[in-house]
């Protein structure tokens, strides 16, 4: 997407309305992450506004951050308990808090939002520097097909038809680059905002590979948080990556 920078894709705006929209599955991930980490360390690629990582913390898991963005820091500095997490600033594919952790995670379809398949490998191998010898790192991800309708490149989807709003969803995929190019726009009577969004989306099959070039092998796999069997049917998948970890059942 010509223009685009990841950098700032989350800035004030899109940060001051991060929390407006619950996914609603919140307290599940929270469970699963709390079992597998059984009150050691983690580690939060990606910790936004602390949707996961705060009440996380408060079921006895520290919790250290990485985030690109000032912004949703700031966010999750505001809200009680916030100011006590640690967060480092940079890049989750390359920065580093010095730490290992007995989890290392990363949800809501954020290892979509590096955009080349070098940074996705370097997100694995980072996450497999802060593990400690038998941690486990954790991704949450949709399945590809789940966003894009095979054989087709584009699309506009209306999200919401209201009296005074009107809400667009606008893609276009690449399958060369793998890359989604997406823009959510809003019609108003008073304007137009834009809110673009570039991915590269990847299957699981490439996501085991990635782990494999980190060092990592696949532990286990769910269709979600709930822990359901992932089959034929799944549109998304948490999994489990560790050094000849234990299956989790």
């Amino acid at each position: 997407m010509e223009g685009f920078d990841p950098a700032s894709s989350f800035g004030p705006d899109v940060a001051a309305h991060y929390d407006d929209h619950p996914r609603g599955d919140e307290e599940a991930a929270v469970a699963f992450l709390a079992q597998v980490a059984r009150r050691r360390p983690a580690l939060e690629f990606a910790i936004g506004t602390g949707r996961i990582a705060l009440p996380l913390t408060g079921r006895g898991v520290p919790v250290d951050g990485i985030e690109l963005s000032t912004h949703m820091v700031e966010r999750l500095r505001a809200k009680p308990g916030g100011s006590q997490i640690n967060v480092t600033i940079g890049d989750m594919s390359v920065a580093t808090t010095g730490q290992r952790y007995g989890l290392v995670y990363i949800v809501f379809n954020t290892i979509f939002n590096l955009l080349t398949a070098e940074d996705q490998i370097s997100c694995f191998e980072n996450a497999a520097r802060h593990l400690a010898a038998d941690g486990h790192f954790v991704v949450e991800a949709a399945l590809p097909h789940a966003w894009n309708e095979p054989g087709k490149s584009d699309y506009v989807h209306a999200e919401h038809v209201g009296k005074d709003i009107v809400g667009l969803d606008v893609a276009r995929y690449d399958p060369v680059t793998q890359l989604l190019e997406e823009n959510h726009v809003r019609l108003t009577a008073s304007g137009i905002e834009l809110s673009p969004i570039v991915c590269r989306l990847i299957t699981p099959g490439e996501m085991d590979l990635m782990a494999r070039i980190a060092g990592l092998r696949l532990v286990d796999r769910f269709a979600n948080w709930q822990r359901s069997a992932f089959d034929a049917r799944s549109s998304a998948h948490v999994s489990v990556y560790g050094i000849e970890s234990p299956r989790l059942r």
